[in-house]
This record gives C-alpha cells, sequence and structure tokens, in this order.
C-alpha cells in the first residue's frame, strides 16, 4: 500500500472509531434519560402530593414575579431590583409541609428585621464617630464581633434544632445591610425595602402552603408512628406462625411483605425528629390541637426501634434450621408464638387506637396473655430438667428466640405505657367503660367508671408491668 492508501484508512479508522463512540454516548445518554423519567413517574405514583408541591412552588414563584414583571408596564414606583428578594425568599422558604415553611418563614422574617435594625443601629453608631478613616474601622469591628458571636450560637443544640435557618439568614441580612450601607447612606431605605419585599415572599408561601393541598408535618409523624407500629405487629403475627413451619405456601408473598416490612423502622430515628421538629411550628389543625405532645410521639418512636432491632435478630432465626428433639422444640416453641402472636395483637391495636386517636379496646387481655407465655418461656429456661442429654448447640438459637421475644413484651409494655401518656395529653376518646390507665407506681390497671345502682361490683384487674 502507498503513503496515501494508509493516511486515508487512518483517516477511516479514526472516523469510524468516532462514530462509534458517538452512537454508544448517545444510547448511554438516552438510557439515562428513559430511566429517570421512569424513576420520576414512580416517584409521583408513590406519593402524588410530590406533584402537587411543585405545581404550588412553581404557582407561588411567578405569584411573587409580577412585583417585578409589571412595574415598568405600569409605571409605578415599586421594589425594583429588590423585587427579586421576594422571589427569593419563596425558593428558600418554600417546603413540602406546613410546619418546615411555617418554621423557616418566621425564621426569615425575624431574623431579617433584626439583622436589619442592628445594622442601622452599627451604622448610626459609626457616624457618630465623625471621621471618614475611623467608619470604616469601627464598622469592620462591629461586623467581624457580631459575626463571630452569633456564628458560636449555632452549635448550642436547642438553638440549632429550630432557629438555625434564622441565624444564619441573621449573619447574611447584617452583614449585607452593613456593607451596603456605607456607600449608600440611605441604609434605612435598604433595609425597609429588602425587609418588604422578604415578608411579601414569605406571606405569599404562607397562604399558598396552608390553603392550597396543605401537608401537615404534625398528620405525616402520626401516620408514620402509627404504621411502624403496625409493620412491626405484622411481623410478630407472622412470626409466630412462620416459626413453628405451620403455614408454608399459603399467602406467602404477603406474608413476605410483612416480615420485611420492619426494617423500614430501623431508620426511622431522623426523619421522626425533623417532622416533631417541624410540626411544633404548625397551628391547632385537625384533630391536632395547639402544642400538641408531639414529644410523645418520638418517645414511642424510640422504643418501637429498640423493639424493632430485636425482631431484626429474630428475623435471622426464622428459617433456621436444628437438630434439637421434636418433643423440647414444641416446648419452647409453642410459648414463643404465643408471644410473638399476642404481642403482635398489641402493637396493631395500638397502632389502630393511634389512627382513631381512641383508646385500645381488648389490649390489656394481649398484654395478659403475652405476660403469662413470657412467664412460662423463662421458668421453661431456668428449668434444668428441660435440657438434660440435649447439645448445648442445639439449643442456643431456640433459646436466644425465646430470650429475644421476652425482650419484645417488656418493650410493647413501654409502648403501651407511653401512648397512655400521649392519649391522656392528646385528650383522645375514650370509646369504651374499661380504659387503661397509668397510676403512679407504673403499674398497670383497667379501671372502671362507676356503675349504677343497680349493677353489680365488678372486680378490678391489675397487671404489674415489669
Amino acid at each position: 500500500m502507498t503513503v496515501v492508501e494508509n493516511q486515508e484508512v487512518a483517516e477511516c479508522g479514526c472516523f469510524l472509531n468516532a462514530w462509534l463512540w458517538f452512537n454508544k454516548f448517545v444510547k448511554k445518554l438516552m438510557f439515562k434519560v428513559v430511566d429517570n423519567a421512569k424513576s420520576a413517574k414512580k416517584l409521583g405514583k408513590e406519593d402524588p402530593r410530590r406533584i402537587v408541591h411543585s405545581l404550588k412552588v412553581g404557582f407561588t414563584i411567578t405569584l411573587v414575579s409580577l412585583f417585578y414583571y409589571f412595574e415598568p408596564k405600569f409605571h409605578y414606583e415599586g421594589f425594583g431590583v429588590s423585587a427579586m428578594w421576594a422571589v427569593l425568599t419563596v425558593v428558600v422558604v418554600f417546603e413540602f409541609t406546613v410546619g418546615a415553611t411555617l418554621g423557616r418563614a418566621i425564621n426569615r422574617g425575624v431574623a431579617t428585621f433584626l439583622g436589619a435594625s442592628l445594622a442601622g443601629g452599627v451604622h448610626r453608631l459609626a457616624c457618630f464617630s465623625g471621621s471618614k478613616t475611623l467608619e470604616p474601622i469601627l464598622l469592620g469591628i462591629f461586623l467581624f464581633s457580631i459575626a463571630a458571636i452569633v456564628s458560636y450560637l449555632r452549635f448550642l443544640p436547642k438553638l440549632k434544632a429550630r432557629y438555625d435557618y434564622g441565624v444564619l439568614i441573621f449573619i447574611l441580612t447584617f452583614s449585607l445591610v452593613s456593607v451596603s450601607g456605607y456607600h449608600d447612606k440611605q441604609v434605612l431605605e435598604i433595609a425597609h425595602t429588602r425587609l418588604s419585599t422578604i415578608l411579601i415572599g414569605c406571606a405569599a408561601a404562607l397562604v399558598v402552603c396552608i390553603f392550597i393541598c396543605p401537608v401537615w408535618a404534625g398528620e405525616e409523624l402520626h401516620n408514620k408512628i402509627s404504621s411502624n407500629l403496625e409493620k412491626l405487629g405484622s411481623f410478630l403475627e407472622v412470626f409466630g406462625t412462620e416459626y413453628l413451619n405451620t403455614a408454608h405456601g399459603a399467602d406467602s408473598e404477603q406474608k413476605g411483605s410483612d416480615l420485611q416490612g420492619y426494617k423500614s423502622v430501623l431508620n426511622s430515628k431522623s426523619s421522626e425528629e425533623v417532622l416533631a421538629n417541624f410540626a411544633k411550628w404548625e397551628p391547632r389543625h385537625g384533630k391536632f390541637r395547639y402544642r400538641h405532645p408531639w414529644a410523645q410521639y418520638l418517645e414511642i418512636g424510640g422504643t418501637a426501634r429498640d423493639c424493632a432491632y430485636r425482631i431484626h435478630a429474630l428475623n435471622a432465626y426464622l428459617n433456621y434450621e436444628t437438630q434439637i428433639e421434636q418433643e423440647i422444640r414444641t416446648r419452647i416453641q409453642e410459648p414463643c408464638m404465643k408471644v410473638s402472636t399476642e404481642c403482635g395483637h398489641v402493637l396493631k391495636a395500638l397502632s389502630l387506637a393511634m389512627k382513631t386517636m381512641t383508646y385500645p379496646l381488648t389490649i390489656m387481655v394481649h398484654i395478659d396473655n403475652a405476660k403469662l407465655a413470657a412467664e412460662n418461656l423463662k421458668t421453661l429456661l431456668h428449668t434444668n430438667s428441660s435440657w438434660e442429654d440435649i447439645n448445648f448447640s442445639d439449643v442456643i438459637p431456640l433459646a436466644t428466640v425465646a430470650s429475644l421475644l421476652i425482650d419484645i413484651v417488656s418493650y410493647t409494655i413501654k409502648m403501651v405505657e407511653s401512648f397512655d401518656q400521649l392519649a391522656t395529653l392528646a385528650r383522645f376518646k375514650k370509646t369504651n367503660r374499661f380504659a387503661p390507665v397509668r397510676i403512679r407506681t407504673g403499674s398497670w390497671k383497667r379501671k372502671r367508671v362507676m356503675p349504677e345502682p343497680s349493677t353489680e361490683n365488678v372486680h378490678h384487674h391489675t397487671i404489674a408491668a415489669e
């Protein structure tokens, strides 16, 4: 081949490689676009409120943008370029829940007012020096001192939990007004304009968020805790039958879902704390009063997670094979099944009671049964005659399951106690005449309303909580 032919082949090879690379890149790009589109569609189907929220944000931004669009058209004296602060406020303030939006709006409004006011005062003090050389030095000292002190205050846990955003906005506003006021002596006008536009943005975001398809953080937390209790109860009910291998093959898909649902409870701490923090900002709505005991939900959620950790350990023994004799297996597994199913009934009853905000009707019977079965398990584990002539390594799995179930009974009773405190503080409706109340010693009683003279006396039934 000649030199010219070699060059042509080389050029064709480079062109072919470039085409193949481009074709591969386009296919990969299209695959990612389609995959992201499917993910977005799935996200909207899982919770259509996300789509509504997106439309609400777009509508609010368009609404406040009219202050900027219509100013030159109608020749009125508006906010000018400062109107963009209203748009920026909507973007950073508007959140998915009412509580989050309200908290951010209040933080931003109050922080802007305090920051602008302090910046105006500092500017006035600097002007009293009467020296053009000394004025920027004083402003720098004030700016450094206040920014450093307030930044340090952000590390305080209580302040950071609810007001971190406000503190950040305070530093931003104070710095911007202080710096811009040095070159523009109309510092009060700057502060007033910025505060007005921010308040307009906050007001627009709050009106749209509250009055158009609102999503309440308190209601979300209430439903989340209730759903977590139901998931734990579903696992325990299914575990009570599956561990004895008495129900294989029936509704396997539904049982698989029940056995895996508890896993979402394990990592729910952060989301619960965030929702509880946002719920504290919300006004009275629906069945939730102002100053509703949201902290009590976190207590129930924490106990539910502790219970979920034990359940996670139980799940490892669901299909564990052991060579222990059938007689000993039956003696251990029967009370295990009783404990598991009864605790499952208790947690499901609590979940239903929380959803309806009423006292549970039959919960004390299930607690009685679970405690009795747990006592039987303890007795069996401490009886030496039960383990004679048995390989110790074979009995460890069953003994571990029994021990975990005994712990679950304890956590179940703790959840019932926490629920009773919540029901008392939140004034849940008593639909039955035997509502559980917790007395000073920490024990449980089923308290009967005083009967009419014609009715027979009924003895009080007491259950001592471990």
